[in-house]
């Protein structure tokens, strides 16, 4: 198993699961242990654009997302809403980065105001005054000036704001080929390798 620090992966109720649950698959593929943290508005919406039914609990539901995604024990752990002992609402917790996939523009500002009002407004707000590396995949479109000055806000502080805008120089010929878009820059933000997309001017850029 990999020993490689820990990734902190939050999934808000925008649209966009499918982003969330394809990125939480390859990180657990890479070896890489997973703090999820999931809203309730979060698992309304899987509900709705996938097939998955996750049970209530924070522990069934790391029981079921481990054994759909071939997770080894202890490899991935799901964190309830107001769990404030989880490790990743302290700045000692070891997680090396976090991505918020899909992110409402409602966390996106509770975040740019330090609100934390949740475990994951907490553990990005650690990200942040820890200088960790955080990833918000926004999911809204068009944006207002309050959506823009608040990714204006983070991304001076650090943070990397990457809108979930799929292209198309790789010919995707499926749903799935735009989701693996998105989740190839991800990945390749918090550098782990992967094999969705070739690299900008590789065999099959296009």
């Amino acid at each position: 198993m990999n020993t490689a620090p820990a990734i902190s992966l939050a999934m808000t109720g925008a649209s966009g699961a499918p982003y969330g649950l394809r990125l939480l698959e390859r990180l657990l593929h890479a070896g890489r242990h997973v703090h999820l943290m999931l809203s309730q508005p979060a698992q309304v919406v899987i509900g709705m654009e996938t097939d998955l039914r996750l049970p209530v609990r924070p522990a069934e539901q790391t029981r079921y997302l481990a054994e759909r995604y071939g997770a080894a024990p202890g490899q991935l752990r799901v964190y309830g809403e107001r769990q404030w002992t989880a490790p990743v609402a302290s700045g000692s917790g070891v997680d090396e980065a976090m991505v918020i996939c899909p992110c409402t523009t409602g966390t996106l500002a509770a975040v740019a105001t330090g609100q934390s009002r949740s475990l994951m407004e907490r553990a990005a707000d650690v990200c942040l005054k820890e200088r960790r590396r955080l990833l918000l995949v926004v999911r809204e479109t068009p944006f207002s000036e309050i959506h823009l000055e608040n990714m204006l806000r983070l991304t001076r502080m650090g943070a990397v704001v990457l809108p979930a805008n799929p292209g198309f120089y790789h010919r995707p010929a499926t749903v799935d080929d735009l989701v693996d878009f998105v989740v190839a820059r991800v990945l390749d933000q918090l550098g782990i390798a992967q094999d969705l997309l070739p690299p900008w001017g590789g065999q099959g850029s296009g």
